[in-house]
């Protein structure tokens, strides 16, 4: 094999290895219920404002699995996390999930922590603000 193929396949297979990083990165987040409505699944009733970009991710399930379990009981004592009141650090993943037979890949915040109390500024994009 040539040295310069090598090279290439090298830096081909360290940037797919950095792929999954990339996607992974945290960022803080107020998750809501945005007040969308609708019939058949897959359902955007809940979006996500991501504070670094601005960037308004629609139709993200939220998972608190990853929560330390002092935040997970504010979230199980109160609606914190559907109403926009709280800023959760996370990372947005794309899972798959079978809903009447066909597979959809869906937006999921994984949640690791809150950070804060959301500023009435960043709920805009909830429908009880």
């Amino acid at each position: 094999m040539s040295g310069l193929r090598l090279a290439f396949l090298i830096l081909a297979a360290s940037s797919i290895c950095a792929l999954p990083t990339l996607a992974a990165a945290e960022s803080s987040y107020v998750y809501c219920d945005n007040g969308l409505r609708c019939f058949k699944a897959p359902c955007p009733s809940n979006s996500a404002l991501d504070l670094a970009t601005g960037a308004v991710i629609k139709g993200v399930s939220i998972d608190t699995d990853g929560l330390p379990q002092a935040d997970k009981a504010i979230t199980d004592q109160s609606d914190v996390l559907y109403s926009g009141q709280i800023v959760v650090r996370g990372s947005i993943e794309h899972r798959t999930q079978t809903i009447a037979g066909k597979d959809y890949s869906l937006p999921w915040l994984a949640a690791t922590r809150i950070v804060r109390t959301a500023k009435d500024s960043e709920r805009k994009h909830c429908s009880s603000r």
